[in-house]
């Protein structure tokens, strides 16, 4: 999941940034309201958590902005202010949540939860596609009976293809959901980690593949016979018993390992690192 900070507290903002990825989240950081505007307007995150005090256009004007553009992205707003009518103007600007500093990271990750929710849309502790499970939570792939933990990139990357199995996703929209839009990750940066999650799924004896189709990008094909094939989409499964395998010892013999010179540098882009 991706989440836009707009916030122009520098220290707040990172420590925001700093809670969210320790939490699994992939987290981009802007300082001005009318930047936050434009990147919200991107249809690229998940969730835009917005301070109300911004510099060169304030928190209710963006979201009555992003509101009228038809961006439904939900916006939760965070701001010392806690009277009433301030707590009102947000809502009725198109704000979906209102949080006041101080607040605690318990508070935060509640509320991001809740609005994930949003519209009837549930958010499963699994993502299912061919004979595939992930684990949203922890960050573990399973076949069977048997599992593997993958790295946040490699679960990033696992997350995308697998919500749209049979489709063509390209490298460009890869790099800005898994690295960012404002990374410097390349094409190659992508390729190495496609590389290391075909690994995976070879070691976990699954079905499925990662296909490469020239100058296009890639598709994740899964089986018609299996559950949440191409043909019927992704399924999500509320349950969060995994047979975790060989994952929960650590145990991943048979997974070739990848020199870390090779690997691709984990890029940092300003206050969001990776």
């Amino acid at each position: 999941m991706q989440i836009l900070v707009v916030e122009d507290d520098v220290r707040l903002a990172q420590a925001l940034g700093h809670i969210l990825e320790e939490n699994g989240y992939g987290v981009d950081v802007v300082h001005d309201g009318a930047t936050g505007r434009d990147w919200a307007a991107s249809g690229l995150y998940d969730v835009v958590i917005l301070d109300v005090m911004l510099p060169k256009m304030d928190g209710f004007a963006v979201v009555a902005e992003l509101r009228r553009a038809g961006v439904s992205t939900p916006v939760l707003l965070l701001t010392a202010r806690d009277a009433v009518p301030d707590k009102i103007t947000g809502l009725d600007s198109g704000a979906d949540d209102y949080m006041t500093k101080p607040f605690s990271p318990a508070e935060l990750l509640a509320h991001l939860r809740a609005l994930t929710r949003r519209q009837g849309e549930v958010v499963f502790e699994t993502l299912a596609a061919g004979d595939l499970s992930l684990n949203l939570e922890s960050f573990d792939l399973a076949c069977g009976a048997k599992s593997i933990h993958l790295s946040f990139k490699e679960f990033s990357l696992a997350r995308v293809l697998m919500a749209n199995p049979g489709q063509v996703v390209s490298k460009d929209l890869l790099i800005e959901k898994v690295w960012g839009i404002e990374s410097s990750a390349e094409d190659n940066n992508v390729e190495a980690y496609v590389s290391f999650l075909r690994k995976k799924l070879v070691f976990l004896g699954s079905s499925c593949r990662i296909e490469t189709l020239r100058k296009a990008g890639y598709r994740f094909a899964v089986n018609s016979t299996d559950a949440g094939g191409a043909s019927g989409g992704p399924s999500a499964s509320s349950t969060s018993e995994h047979a975790r395998g060989n994952a929960a010892t650590g145990d991943t013999a048979g997974v070739p390992n990848v020199p870390a010179e090779t690997r691709p540098t984990e890029d940092a882009r300003g206050s969001a690192p990776c």
